[in-house]
């Protein structure tokens, strides 16, 4: 039998994130061909995988990322099943991997494609499944270009970022706590106008019903209904929602306090 050394199963266990046993054991099987000995892991990793395929993947890690100039920014979210892993630090670092090359991903199937280490990430994902033993997957992908970019991270479970129309001084405070607030109050839409026109259908059908139950004369309804819609814009768009940090104001205002500035895009991810 080959003698493996301990030497060389560190060195695998260094490229691909395996226990020691696991390497020793891909090692031994591959009488010491350490390029054989990482296909076997990765062979590892897809029958866990393919295991596992009808797991859910609700915990994880969202990470957020802008580029050098604050000019573009990627959000993802790396999904496992468990909260154990989805707070391990060799989990987190490998979301914090992807979400790089996010940044230079036209979008999620692209990034699926980029290259790994030699592998591609898809490739990558499966291996680490192996190594884990849990689903591993990008559950989602959002990327933004803008004058100014921010971002915000809530405690690795929600990911935002947030494109402001100038770069100018205070960009970065404002950006953040537009971020944070995407964060907190889940906004369905950017502005009235972002929001689909089924959502606003549905929206004014709903009222509409609730008023008839009330005992509203139809020919009322419409005009009642559109203080609703205006209602639910307010609520619901996160340039007309009152801004966490000062409820006397809009998020919209807020950003001009800075000068001729408004938010002209965000994405957010979350866990789940």
């Amino acid at each position: 039998m080959t003698k493996i050394t301990a030497a060389e199963v560190n060195n695998l266990r260094k490229t691909t994130g395996a226990g020691m046993m696991d390497c020793k054991k891909a090692l031994v099987e591959a009488e010491g061909n350490f390029d054989l000995a990482i296909e076997i892991l990765r062979k590892q990793g897809q029958k866990v995988a393919a295991k596992r395929a009808d797991r859910e993947s609700t915990e994880g890690a969202a990470i957020a990322i802008v580029n050098a100039d604050n000019t573009e920014g990627a959000v993802i979210v790396l999904g496992c099943e468990t909260d154990f892993v989805g707070k391990n630090e060799s989990f987190v670092n490998l979301a914090k991997e992807l979400a790089q090359r996010a940044l230079n991903s036209s979008s999620k199937e692209a990034l699926m494609n980029a290259d790994f280490g030699g592998i591609t990430v898809q490739e990558k994902l499966i291996e680490q499944t192996g190594v884990i033993g849990e689903k591993i997957e990008l559950s989602a992908f959002e990327k933004i270009s803008a004058p100014f970019v921010g971002s915000y991270i809530h405690s690795g479970k929600i990911a935002t970022i947030v494109g402001l129309s100038a770069k100018v001084d205070g960009a970065e405070e404002v950006a953040k706590d537009v971020a944070m607030q995407a964060a907190a109050m889940n906004p369905l839409a950017l502005n009235e106008n972002s929001v689909d026109q089924s959502v606003i259908d549905k929206e004014i059908e709903i009222a509409k019903d609730q008023l008839r139950q009330e005992g509203k004369p139809e020919a009322m309804l419409d005009k009642i209904a559109e203080g609703k819609i205006k209602r639910f814009f307010k609520d619901n768009t996160l340039v007309n929602q009152d801004f966490i940090k000062d409820s006397k104001v809009s998020v919209a205002k807020y950003v001009k306090s800075i000068g001729d500035v408004e938010v002209v895009d965000f994405k957010r991810v979350a866990l789940g």
